[in-house]
């Protein structure tokens, strides 16, 4: 089932510790650099009494109606020495399947193929998962353990556009529990007027630029996207 599994590089391997001693042969830690519990709760001031209540170690029936209308969602996951991978992942409203009250079905769909987020599941199955839905300011945090199957049945009871899932990624719950809409109100996400018009990526140039190619080669790798986009979702 690993065939074809890149490894990934070792070079940002290191501990918290090598990582520390690193930032301070850097001189960056500097005094202002807070590196303990006490240190930092000095600074943000002590916990709201109660507050952690709202964590449930399961699926209750709002957290499931917000799945239900959630069209996009954060995969977040972490190889065996803690290097991370944040994925975005959508389809329509409720593509993530709740089982049980303890289990979620994540379909997984053609993508870039460099399966980082994979093969830190492989190796480490601790993952989160921040559940958005639009124009909605509170979003959903779920924390539990990943597998990967490729159970026919799976598979189809989460096809779309009638292709079935190229891998189902079931989670067992752990923690679930929403968070507020202050970042949402912050940021004024879902307000329209605030929308960069018209913005894009161009992977092509973005390429062209690293690799010192012509335009050519640039439109050409932005047309083929784009008819991925179009015909291999």
């Amino acid at each position: 089932m690993n065939k074809g599994l890149g490894a990934r590089s070792n070079s940002r391997v290191y501990s918290r510790s090598s990582y520390s001693s690193r930032r301070i042969e850097e001189g960056v830690l500097t005094s202002n650099t807070i590196q303990s519990m006490a240190e930092l709760r000095e600074v943000i001031g002590e916990e709201i009494p109660g507050l952690h209540e709202k964590n449930m170690d399961h699926v209750d029936h709002f957290a499931r109606e917000f799945i239900e209308k959630s069209p996009f969602i954060v995969l977040s996951t972490a190889d065996e020495v803690g290097r991370m991978d944040a994925s975005p992942k959508g389809d329509a409203p409720g593509f993530v399947e709740v089982l049980d009250e303890r289990t979620l079905l994540i379909p997984d769909r053609p993508g870039n193929k460099l399966a980082y987020g994979h093969q830190n599941i492989l190796s480490n199955p601790n993952v989160g998962i921040l559940f958005i839905v639009p124009n909605t300011r509170e979003t959903l945090r779920i924390n539990g353990r990943a597998e990967l199957s490729c159970e026919p049945d799976l598979l189809q009871q989460l096809a779309a556009r009638d292709k079935p899932a190229t891998l189902a990624i079931r989670v067992f719950v752990d923690e679930c529990f929403f968070h507020c809409g202050k970042a949402m109100l912050r940021s004024k996400l879902w307000d329209s007027n605030t929308w960069q018009e018209n913005y894009r990526v161009s992977f092509g140039e973005i390429f062209a630029a690293r690799k010192t190619v012509g335009p050519d080669i640039a439109q050409s790798i932005d047309q083929h996207i784009e008819a991925d986009y179009r015909d291999n979702l």
